[in-house]
């Protein structure tokens, strides 16, 4: 009977040393989706920040389209924003009467790296909003996919061995 309290011990204090003697193995990251991605046209984009719990920022730089505004950068910033696992939303504030809201999912694109085009892609869809001079409000919705801009543009290039 002694020595199975002797052996349980030993065996106790092997398992407890080879525990602390292992590293933990360390947390994986989330996915950081934080970047530029593609907007409607060639040379928009929307500016998407992932900040804790979920809370997203940004805003959508984008060319009005407005007779008063036509061919101007406009930015609109987010008025509120969620991502909650890959499911994300958006809606930004009001500039010349437009804004918009999407609603769709943050998915892995055909980048094989964050520094190339399309390493995520965001899949919904886009709704934008115009009020009129007699306060009339339309909506048209669209599916939409913005690729993600490479995240370092100034990264040197792989040199060939």
């Amino acid at each position: 009977m002694k020595n199975l309290a002797v052996f349980s011990v030993v065996c106790f204090l092997s398992m407890l040393a080879a525990a602390q003697a292992s590293p933990a193995s360390p947390a994986k990251p989330a996915d950081d989706y934080s970047g530029m991605y593609g907007f409607l046209q060639e040379g928009e984009f929307v500016q998407v920040t992932v900040e804790d719990a979920g809370h997203v920022t940004g805003f959508v730089s984008r060319y009005g389209d407005s007779d008063s505004d036509r061919g101007a950068f406009l930015d609109q910033f987010f008025k509120d924003g969620k991502l909650e696992g890959k499911n994300l939303r958006f809606a930004t504030e009001t500039v010349h009467g437009v804004w918009y809201s999407f609603e769709g999912t943050v998915e892995r694109g055909n980048g094989k790296t964050p520094n190339e085009e399309a390493y995520y892609v965001l899949q919904g869809m886009l709704t934008q909003f115009n009020t009129d001079a007699n306060k009339k409000i339309s909506s048209k919705s669209r599916k939409v996919e913005f690729k993600s801009f490479p995240r370092d543009l100034g990264a040197p290039a792989d040199k060939p061995d």
